[in-house]
């Protein structure tokens, strides 16, 4: 398995579990670093994951806000603690990682396959449904700008 998809693991369960504890951001560090030394013998990068998480965090709200419009038949509250992270990450990474290191279809096909591992029987379609309309909007809306 690939550094940076065992990197993508750990900041996802690490993100599950904080948001399971109520977002408690005291516990967060203690979280990343268990999961980082339990789960990452075999990342090159150990920033990377902590890079995953903090961005999440630190763009929490319009992540949040995105994912309501995507899928406004669900409210980011009421969309399994897995789901809502899986789309957090992706979407961090879709739209506020550089694209180079991270090309749009590389981060979607990532939080697919979080999906297929971490999620239930219809998470992947899910996944890809709410991240295909974002890059549809956001990023083709960017290149457009662009020319």
């Amino acid at each position: 398995m690939a550094s940076r998809h065992i990197s993508r693991s750990i900041a996802l369960q690490t993100l599950y579990e904080w948001d399971f504890l109520n977002q408690n951001n005291d516990k967060l560090n203690q979280i990343l670093e268990r999961n980082i030394n339990n789960f990452g013998a075999g990342i090159d990068d150990t920033d990377f994951p902590r890079k995953l998480v903090n961005g999440v965090l630190t763009h929490l709200k319009e992540l949040d806000e995105l994912i309501t419009k995507a899928a406004p038949e669900w409210p980011v509250s009421q969309i399994n603690l897995i789901d809502r992270n899986i789309l957090r990450l992706g979407i961090f990474e879709l739209l506020f990682s550089d694209q180079k290191e991270v090309p749009p279809k590389v981060a979607i096909n990532e939080a697919i396959e979080l999906a297929k591992t971490f999620g239930g029987e219809s998470s992947s379609r899910f996944i890809n449904g709410v991240l295909g309309t974002i890059y549809r909007e956001k990023i083709a809306e960017k290149e457009e700008t662009e020319k």
